[in-house]
């Protein structure tokens, strides 16, 4: 079963496909200008919804920073958004 997704599982998870520590990835940063492309997307939407994120490629495309896509996983798995992250 997949870890729960958690502000510090998301930074980490980013921080794998933008090879970067989780403390270097700047969450008000755009997906595809911090290096992202649909492939890694994709994956990394495949292992949030694995972890109970319910959201699709376009929940996340129409969303333009790291922070957004925290918001909106973090509210499909029924929790409520951290200002901190």
């Amino acid at each position: 079963m997949p870890e729960p997704l958690t502000p510090e599982s998301f930074r980490a998870d980013l921080a794998e496909f933008l090879y970067l520590r989780p403390d270097e990835v700047d969450l008000e940063e755009s997906p595809l200008s911090a290096g992202l492309d649909s492939l890694r997307i994709v994956t990394l939407l495949e292992r949030w919804q694995a972890a109970g994120a319910d959201v699709s490629f376009v929940d996340l495309a129409e969303r333009t920073s790291f922070a957004q896509w925290w918001r909106l996983l973090d509210e499909r798995r029924g929790g409520t958004a951290r200002a901190d992250t």
